[in-house]
């Protein structure tokens, strides 16, 4: 409910606004501080410990909670590693780009099998290739009718 969530965002906030902010940073610090501020705009990867809302990063010896008021000391900021992976599946997912889109020059250079589609008997299909599942195991192929659009899958 609201009025315990209310409450233990009240008492996080009593016990750590008793704490004092940090000594201050060295010049160089302040530069990787600032630099990492930037970063964190750009890819949103400080949250708070506690509540999990993003922290925000108004000066350059902590970053404050804006919902419980926490503090984090900037040279625990500062010794953050960021890193992440971007696939190509993440990738053409992020753009709406269809595994079957439409016909395009890059379907004419697609093997074909002769096999009929399910949908409208068309006597050939274009197909891909994927591992989908552990090396162990057998790849996924996707099929696509070139003449009525029909997708489907084995494996």
């Amino acid at each position: 409910p609201v009025s315990q969530h209310f409450h233990l965002h009240s008492f996080f906030f009593s016990v750590f606004s008793s704490i004092s902010p940090p000594p201050s940073l060295t010049r160089r610090h302040r530069q990787e501080l600032f630099s990492v501020m930037e970063k964190s705009r750009e890819s949103n990867f400080l949250f708070c410990n506690l509540c999990g809302t993003m922290l925000v990063l108004k000066s350059s010896k902590y970053a404050k909670c804006p919902l419980c008021k926490t503090t984090r000391n900037a040279k625990e900021i500062i010794s953050k590693e960021i890193s992440y992976t971007v696939s190509v599946e993440d990738i053409r997912r992020e753009l709406g780009i269809s595994l079957f889109g439409e016909k395009t020059q890059e379907d004419a250079e697609l093997p074909k099998i002769k096999k009929a589609c399910e949908k409208c008997q068309h006597p050939e299909l274009v197909y891909t290739t994927r591992q989908t599942r552990s090396a162990d195991e057998g790849q996924t192929t996707y099929y696509t009718c070139p003449n009525c659009g029909h997708t489907f899958t084995e494996g």
